[in-house]
């Protein structure tokens, strides 16, 4: 069983660090007028299990920061996660 929480915790490791890093290089992207990561592919990985690190590359590189789907849709993507969370743990 500790087996699968470490695969787990390093599961949501890897996705939260790759949330980030996509934020940022899609602002730089932006900067230069480059191609960009597409919308889809951000909300993806934020609801694989990426949503902090998500939340957190958009405040740190103020990024999508005036796209309200992104103002309120990260923020409840991570709410339903911790909401699901709760509840498993609750239930197991």
């Amino acid at each position: 069983m500790d087996i699968i929480k470490v695969i787990i915790a390093g599961y949501l490791l890897l996705l939260n660090l790759l949330g980030f890093v996509l934020m940022g290089t899609d602002k730089k992207r932006a900067r230069n007028n480059q191609w960009r990561i597409p919308e889809k592919t951000l909300f993806m990985v934020a609801i694989l299990g990426g949503s902090l690190g998500s939340i957190l590359g958009m405040k740190y590189f103020r990024h999508k920061t005036k796209h309200y789907k992104f103002i309120f849709g990260m923020p409840a993507v991570l709410i339903i996660q911790l909401i699901l969370i709760l509840y498993i743990i609750s239930y197991y």
